[in-house]
């Protein structure tokens, strides 16, 4: 006889662990405005509206973890996945509640008040800087994009690293281009983010911001010292992708300098 299937109720250490493994769905059925507070990097609200939905369009074989306020709702929505056939279903116990009092700033003290909370409050736990969210976003790379360069300072100055990838290849440095936010370039710049790196494509920082024509992100990272003559896999550079006067212009001046020097 074919055995029921069941889901698994696990603490929040055992829950960091499953975390760790990059392929987990954190399904959280608590209400919009304390999920808008805060909740588990990378983390989708679940509720009755869109169960029917999350059932049918998660890949069954998909980690489940199912997080509510105290890790009661979690077991009844535990056993509705289960009951759908999803081969790993996890409950959290203790909840959000739980997961939020084993990553409390109290943990890190040398972090300060203000980064703690920053972090809780964007779903990252405050023991470990390198926590990722959806598509391998740091907490770092957050800041960068939203062009917070005093919690991008702060994260810096706390151990986060600038060299750290998502899952397309980019880091903290391209997110701040994003962003353009230009204190934000100067402080990881400073930190010795990389110029010239490239991405899974081959794509760099100055090839990113020609190509959305910000040309203020470009004159920075040429006035830091980026090779405009790098290129992509595709055999583009920055100049080939230029999508305005000014980036044109800013990269022509830089091309011809070069020439200069080197004739």
């Amino acid at each position: 006889m074919k055995s029921e299937r069941s889901f698994q109720r696990i603490d929040v250490a055992t829950a960091c662990q499953l975390l760790a493994r990059g392929d987990v769905r954190v399904l959280d059925s608590r209400d919009p405005d304390s999920f808008a507070l805060a909740h588990i990097a990378s983390a989708c609200r679940l509720s009755s509206e869109n169960l029917d939905a999350m059932l049918l369009g998660t890949p069954k074989a998909a980690p489940v973890l199912l997080v509510c306020y105290h890790g009661n709702a979690s077991q009844v929505y535990g056993q509705m996945f289960a009951d759908f056939g999803f081969a790993e279903v996890y409950s959290l116990d203790g909840g959000f509640e739980a997961w939020q009092q084993h990553h409390s700033p109290t943990a890190s003290p040398q972090l300060g008040s203000q980064l703690a909370n920053w972090l809780l409050a964007h779903g990252y736990p405050v023991a470990n800087l390198e926590a990722v969210a959806e598509h391998g976003m740091t907490p770092l790379m957050r800041a960068s994009k939203a062009g917070d360069s005093a919690i991008v300072a702060a994260l810096l100055k706390a151990g986060a690293s600038p060299h750290t990838r998502n899952g397309d290849g980019n880091h903290a440095l391209w997110l701040a281009c994003v962003g353009a936010d230009l204190d934000t370039l100067d402080v990881l710049i400073r930190a010795g983010s990389a110029l010239d790196h490239q991405n899974d494509n081959g794509a760099t920082c100055l090839m990113y911001a020609a190509s959305t024509g910000k040309h203020a992100v470009v004159e920075k990272l040429l006035a830091a010292g980026a090779t405009p003559q790098l290129k992509t896999l595709d055999d583009f550079s920055a100049l080939d992708m230029a999508a305005t006067i000014e980036c044109l212009q800013l990269l022509r001046r830089v091309e011809r300098a070069t020439q200069q020097a080197v004739g």
